[in-house]
């Protein structure tokens, strides 16, 4: 069968990550995305620190976001999702993220002087997708890994989202909160999984018969039927193959089987 195609708005919803500091994060992320069949990435100045694998990490320059490239790795942990990593924007400020958004919501966990509600991703996702089908921007901001998102950031969105957990243990890696926030949004898309179903060969009137008759001859041969009511049990039996709903290859492992008990019986 074949692979449903991604709805095409789904390019008008971008994750926006701000200040990242961690190069593994930010490839994570982009493999969180696509995976969710998302491809639009916007990094905000990035402020990457040293790693093992990335011990002089690229600087950002305000002046010039343009010139800033991700370390291979970034590309190494996004796996598959390079290509989301090579088309992603960079820019100086969130505020140039979100010009042209209409739905900006901000990841927070932290309560804050802010009056606007609480969304959990659930209840808010319904609406991010109508006004992306509409052909309206949505931004989902997230912010740096120790610090989340200030208290200026968040007020440049027009929404809020947190994600619930525990009250007394709540620490989300920063791509864990995108794969969270990314699969909800795909998982209200309704994409077909059709074609993740494997294809059912049901086996036919005559299979079926073929192999209860087959079964009827190796349980007489080992006597089964001495004590037994021979039509009532097979009825029975050939009743529940019915309800079964067998297939051709459930049919092949049964006879199979029967052949190798005959076998087994006439070396005795």
């Amino acid at each position: 069968m074949n692979k449903p195609e991604l709805p095409s708005y789904l390019n008008n919803i971008h994750i926006v990550l701000t200040r990242t500091s961690h190069p593994a994060n930010i490839g994570s992320a982009a493999r969180a995305m696509k995976t969710m069949g998302l491809t639009k990435l916007i990094l905000v100045a990035p402020k990457l620190m040293q790693t093992p694998m990335t011990p002089e990490p690229p600087q950002f320059d305000a002046n010039c976001p343009e010139a800033f490239t991700l370390p291979e790795e970034s590309y190494i942990l996004a796996s598959g999702a390079r290509d989301v990593l090579e088309e992603a924007k960079v820019v100086s400020t969130l505020a140039e993220a979100l010009a042209m958004t209409t739905l900006s919501c901000a990841l927070t966990s932290r309560r804050r002087e802010l009056t606007a509600p609480l969304h959990t991703p659930r209840e808010l996702t319904p609406s991010l997708l109508v006004a992306a089908q509409s052909d309206q921007q949505v931004a989902l901001v997230f912010g740096n890994e120790t610090f989340g998102l200030s208290i200026e950031e968040t007020q440049l969105c027009n929404r809020l989202i947190t994600i619930n957990g525990n009250p007394d243990y709540f620490s989300l890696n920063l791509a864990q909160a995108v794969q969270v926030i990314c699969y909800e949004l795909f998982s209200q898309v309704n994409v077909s999984m059709a074609h993740l179903q494997q294809e059912l060969n049901l086996a036919n009137h005559q299979q079926i018969s073929s192999m209860v008759m087959h079964l009827r001859q190796i349980m007489d041969n080992a006597g089964f039927f001495n004590r037994r009511n021979e039509e009532r049990l097979m009825r029975r039996m050939a009743a529940m193959f019915d309800r079964a709903a067998l297939t051709t290859e459930d049919i092949d492992i049964l006879r199979g089987f029967y052949n190798t008990i005959n076998q087994r019986m006439q070396s005795k």
